[in-house]
């Protein structure tokens, strides 16, 4: 199955894949995404990123929060974290969550 690539824009709700872990590694005290065959240390900003792509809240709201905890312009922080995100959606470590219709 080829992966799935997303466009991420503020609407998207991004998730890690099922396959997928961020996990912080004791051995050698760094936060790292865990995936089949693969291994990323991302740098602390993109783990906090991370923390918060629960597939619930949207890009937007993730930009939201970061602006304000930082009291940094939601514009600056906007275009960093829709390009990061977007790099590891290329890379196939996460992915967006759909609406399903019952």
């Amino acid at each position: 199955m080829a992966p799935r690539h997303i466009q991420v824009a503020e609407t998207s709700r991004v998730v890690l894949p099922r396959h997928t872990k961020l996990k912080y590694d004791e051995t050698r005290q760094v936060w790292v995404i865990l995936a089949p065959e693969r291994v990323l240390a991302p740098d602390e900003i993109a783990v906090e990123v991370l923390k918060l792509c629960d597939g619930a809240r949207s890009v937007a709201a993730i930009i939201d929060e970061l602006a304000a905890k930082y009291a940094a312009p939601r514009d600056v922080i906007a275009t960093d974290v829709v390009a990061m995100l977007q790099d590891l959606a290329d890379k196939g470590f996460l992915t967006e969550v759909r609406e399903t219709t019952s």
